[in-house]
């Protein structure tokens, strides 16, 4: 085979696997999402991904490569998983940053150049942030309010946020298990003082958690009190103020003008839309539930803060901290491999940095607390 086409026979194949795992996710989100409209949109986007697969398939059929069996990777099954578990709000950050990445990948492509491949991965892009976008960018009043409200409680990306809560719970906690292994072996005093530190770092991400987002809400229910009086004692600026806003997103004059006065007509659909556009807050919601927020970071960090503690409930000594490390190696490498959902990342890199920053951290409280050990011993 020649050095070229060879090249070629590798970007057919990495082409088609993209597409068929991109086919694979929106089937997904399109049986998980409970909105029939927005389920329609992920049904279209999968079709247009199976076209662009097939396009692939033919290019290694002509090439006479023989096509591979359909396999999904691990990470769109992991994806796909959570989102059948969660539902499609919580990945969808995700997703919609793998496809802003990917919206050009066709544009210097020579067998693109002369199809709808290139322009059609951009329009997804652009759709799918639209989607993931709080003011639902380009899109009417209605399918704003339609899409508009699943994004907001979650906080931005909450499978990050979940990595990332574990991933502080685990290496706070390791790294003060260790600096008191290497003052004191007695199993004892690292167990009480692991779970002190769990039960501390806890309640401390879970107070901040809270007060973070009760003060957005109560920031949000004034912000929108302010627009509620402004509805009703000055409605043609708050007119002219969504028209300009339609016109921003790309809506000619005399359409964004329109559909502003249709939505200013009735003082209930105003408020709702002005709130979302203008202020970008979703009133149903009002960034969550503070109570959800405080309890799910108090339980991700004492996920993580766990792993490194667990060993000494049933060991002491030399062997308990031997399983701490190699308990807690474990699980920053899993965290690093999650970590890999959103970056793309190789496993095997992001595992294994995950651990060398992880330990590097419990080696110098381990050496902090053995210096300090062996001077207050004397």
């Amino acid at each position: 085979m020649q050095p070229s086409r060879t090249s070629d026979i590798s970007r057919y194949l990495e082409n088609w696997q993209d597409e068929i795992e991109s086919a694979f996710l929106y089937r997904t989100l399109a049986k998980t999402e409970k909105q029939p409209a927005l389920a329609e949109v992920y049904r279209k986007l999968a079709a247009t991904e199976e076209s662009h697969a097939q396009f692939w398939r033919d290019k290694l059929v002509n090439a006479g490569y023989p096509v591979p069996r359909k396999r999904i990777g691990w990470r769109t099954r992991v994806l796909a998983k959570l989102a059948t578990w969660f539902g499609p709000q919580f990945v969808l950050p995700t997703i919609n940053a793998m496809e802003q990445v990917d919206s050009h990948s066709y544009d210097m492509q020579p067998d693109a150049q002369d199809t709808l491949l290139p322009v059609e991965e951009r329009s997804h892009a652009r759709l799918l942030n639209a989607i993931a976008s709080p003011t639902g960018q380009g899109m009417d009043g209605g399918t704003i309010a339609q899409i508009e409200g699943r994004h907001r409680a979650t906080g931005g990306n909450t499978l990050r946020a979940a990595v990332l809560g574990a991933n502080d719970g685990l290496l706070s906690n390791l790294s003060l298990v260790m600096g008191v292994a290497g003052a004191d072996l007695a199993g004892n005093s690292i167990l009480v003082t692991g779970m002190a530190g769990l039960l501390a770092g806890a309640c401390s991400m879970a107070l901040g958690e809270w007060i973070s987002v009760q003060s957005s809400r109560e920031l949000y229910d004034r912000q929108i009190r302010i627009e509620r009086r402004e509805v009703e004692e000055v409605p043609e600026e708050e007119e002219e103020e969504l028209a300009l806003i339609y016109e921003a997103k790309g809506l000619p004059e005399a359409q964004a003008r329109s559909l502003a006065a249709r939505i200013m007509a009735n003082k209930a659909t105003a408020l709702d839309t002005l709130t979302r556009e203008e202020l970008g807050i979703d009133p149903e919601e009002l960034g969550g539930s503070a109570w959800v927020a405080a309890i799910t970071s108090f339980c991700l960090f004492a996920v993580g803060a766990i792993v490194p503690v667990a060993p000494f409930f049933f060991l002491k000594g030399s062997l308990a901290v031997i399983m701490s490390l190699l308990c807690s190696g474990l699980a920053l490498f899993a965290i690093g491999a999650g970590i890999t959902l959103l970056t793309g990342r190789s496993v095997l890199f992001s595992g294994f940095r995950q651990v060398i920053f992880g330990f590097a951290a419990a080696g110098i409280t381990y050496s902090l607390g053995r210096l300090l050990g062996v001077s207050i011993g004397g």
